[in-house]
């Protein structure tokens, strides 16, 4: 073959060869560095093919932020219907929720109580909360173990007749009349922390020293053997209301509880410094 006709073809060759050519030596040139996302190019000019080599702008993982979002939009709605609820409290509370949920443990996940045992026992403390509709059910003063602390909450414990109250997130059982009257049971999802709750018979029931009148006479509501004891005069109604698979999240700065517990994860950060 001739020079002239060897020029020719190589010249009148289709330009996507030209193209296949420089991406080839671009990606050979780049070899030694650390990969970079490229963008697409359907032209097959060659100064487009080049153009690959434009890294993209860094882009928040899709499935992390909607979530983020979705977290703080529910923390807002929630607070704006409990204004006296630590938002970093009820943050850490819907956090477990939705692990608990993910793992099958919660058959009404819609409802949500929220015990904050950092607040005093004169403080309306427990809250529970439809979360689909962002409406709060009811908000009560609720009592804590005879071990645990006179007004304020100290000492929590998941032992057999220590008469404290235990931390950590439960589900709602089935009820029963018993010694306290109508109550319901508790079962406790946090090995070392309350899984023995049923084991002590640590159940929700109504008690005639849980009042406001009760508070003023002795500076504290009176206290239970580890029961989170409610008024004798809303009990039934909050127990009807929450009973059967749904979760309660017992609430208090313990280091050992936040760094351990499978369910608050990161928002036990939060939490840890809010009081």
């Amino acid at each position: 073959m001739s020079t002239t006709r060897a020029q020719a073809r190589i010249f009148t060759a289709p330009r996507i060869g030209f193209a296949v050519l420089a991406l080839a030596a671009s990606l050979s040139v780049g070899a030694g560095r650390a990969w970079e996302p490229r963008a697409v190019q359907t032209s097959t000019d060659i100064a487009d093919v080049v153009a690959v080599s434009a890294p993209l702008a860094p882009v928040t993982p899709a499935a992390v932020a909607p979530a983020v979002d979705l977290l703080d939009a529910t923390v807002e709605r929630l607070a704006s219907s409990a204004p006296e609820i630590q938002r970093d409290v009820l943050r850490l509370a819907l956090t477990a929720r939705e692990a608990a949920a993910k793992d099958g443990l919660a058959r009404k996940a819609d409802l949500l109580t929220v015990i904050d045992y950092s607040l005093p026992s004169t403080a309306k403390r427990l809250w529970v909360f439809d979360v689909a509709s962002g409406k709060v059910l009811f908000h009560e003063l609720v009592a804590h173990g005879k071990n645990t602390g006179d007004n304020y909450a100290r000492r929590f414990s998941n032992t057999d007749g220590s008469l404290q109250t235990s931390l950590g997130v439960f589900r709602t059982a089935g009820t029963y009349s018993g010694s306290n009257g109508y109550s319901l049971k508790l079962d406790g999802l946090e090995p070392g922390f309350n899984d023995k709750a049923a084991r002590r018979a640590v159940v929700m029931h109504g008690a005639p020293y849980v009042s406001s009148e009760f508070a003023s006479q002795h500076g504290r509501i009176g206290r239970s053997w580890g029961c989170p004891a409610l008024s004798q005069a809303v009990a039934p109604k909050v127990i009807d209301t929450i009973k059967g698979g749904s979760l309660v999240v017992s609430y208090f700065p313990d280091h050992d509880w936040l760094a351990q517990s499978r369910f608050v994860g990161t928002a036990s950060g939060y939490a840890a410094g809010t009081h």
